[in-house]
């Protein structure tokens, strides 16, 4: 009879195999090359820094060193500073700003609902969700304009 605690040698020998399905020997040629398909990316990744690293590198020593009154000034848009660092800015630049990113958002999604809403079986969904979807940004929309937000002074 055989023992019982040598249930790997049993299982061997009745050709079973291991972990979901594949066999023993062949979860480890599995694990192997999903490691190595990271060691690729790893590979990849450290050359992107090293040719960065190179490029700034090359920059630093080759570039002339020649300071002067006139680069050593802070540079505003080409017109001289004037006066103290601290100015006003207007609030409604970021608001047009707010505006951008909500709407960009929204055309970033329409995209992979279309793709969505041309499969088969999701037609209806998908188009119900699109509609709530440009209901809250038309609401919103229309509260910026009752504010006067998008009035430009």
């Amino acid at each position: 009879m055989a023992d019982v605690t040598d249930v790997t040698g049993l299982a061997d020998a009745a050709g079973m195999t291991g972990v979901s399905g594949v066999p023993a020997d062949g979860a480890t040629a599995l694990a192997s090359e999903y490691f190595q398909s990271y060691a690729v990316i790893g590979l990849l990744a450290l050359v992107g820094v090293l040719f960065v690293a190179v490029a700034f590198g090359a920059g630093r020593l080759l570039r002339p060193i020649v300071p002067t009154p006139e680069k050593l000034l802070t540079y505003e848009c080409g017109v001289d500073p004037v006066g103290e660092g601290w100015a006003h800015t207007q609030v409604r630049y970021y608001v047009y700003a707010f505006l951008y990113v909500i709407f960009a958002v929204d055309s970033i999604f329409l995209f992979p609902w279309a793709t969505v809403f041309a499969a088969p079986g999701y037609g209806a969904t998908t188009l119900v969700e699109m509609f709530i979807f440009l209901g809250f940004l038309a609401v919103g929309l229309l509260y910026a304009w009752k504010k006067g937000v998008l009035a430009w002074a």
